[in-house]
């Protein structure tokens, strides 16, 4: 096992059985603290930070694990870091215990403030935040993030279950003061692609069951909306909502599918 408490200052780069670690500070800032623990081999750690008082914690078990700057545009150190504001909590675990992992990874580009970030793969995760651990773990799930605006809250998780790979989870979110929670579990493909681009939003997403699942949902205007969704059950369900809420004191959806 490897942990690393840093209390960075300075680019820094470490490669241990075959995993690397690479953290670089581009802008000037105090008070920011990473914690990076890893057990196993072929995992990788890679990502610039700018601002103050960040609180960074990873911990990928198992293999060919990656968190770092986003494969859609490479990375932000140019323009201020992947991981760019002040305050902001980011808080990633991978877990893998089966031959191959399938390799989780969590991408991100963080420009804002005050956002607060937990994801879990390889994990189911609860609203009030606690978080089981999947006995039979293949790894392979995938997720990507882009937070532009600040006092946000995003809470996930992906697992297998039983064998296999494959859930995805794509978010977006370039508003503010959004609440939005996550869940995709079971095999095999569940695929989720959430944009909002306003403020003030209550999402809860469940995809469960051993059927593909998929949903793309857009979120605007000028309300927010509760959005409940939950797909499930072993019979493909697919939604897709383009919502702009213009309703004083918000919109409200429920939507459940299959058994």
């Amino acid at each position: 096992m490897i942990r690393l408490l840093l209390l960075i200052k300075i680019s820094i780069s470490f490669a241990f059985a075959d995993n690397v670690i690479t953290i670089d500070q581009v802008t000037s800032g105090s008070g920011n603290s990473t914690t990076v623990t890893v057990e196993g081999s072929d995992n990788t750690v890679d990502y610039s930070f700018g601002g103050a008082n960040n609180n960074v914690n990873i911990d990928q078990t198992g293999d060919n694990a990656y968190v770092g700057y986003t494969t859609a545009w490479g990375s932000g150190a140019q323009w201020g870091g992947d991981l760019d504001g002040d305050y902001n909590d980011l808080n990633v675990k991978q877990y893998c215990n089966q031959s191959p992992c399938g390799g989780d990874r969590f991408e991100f580009h963080i420009q804002g403030n005050s956002n607060d970030v937990d994801f879990y793969q390889g994990y189911r995760a609860y609203s009030n935040g606690t978080t089981e651990v999947d006995d039979s773990e293949y790894g392979g799930h995938f997720v990507q993030l882009d937070i532009h605006g600040s006092d946000n809250k995003f809470l996930g998780s992906q697992r297998s279950n039983i064998s296999g790979h494959e859930h995805s989870i794509t978010t977006g979110i370039y508003g503010s003061n959004n609440d939005v929670f996550t869940v995709q579990y079971y095999n095999q493909d569940k695929t989720i692609d959430l944009t909002i681009n306003n403020n003030y939003n209550d999402v809860d997403l469940l995809q469960k069951g051993t059927a593909s699942h998929s949903a793309t949902i857009s979120l605007s205007g000028s309300y927010g909306t509760d959005l409940d969704l939950v797909q499930q059950g072993d019979s493909a369900q697919t939604y897709s909502l383009t919502q702009s809420c213009m309703t004083v004191g918000g919109c409200s959806v429920s939507v459940t599918q299959g058994q």
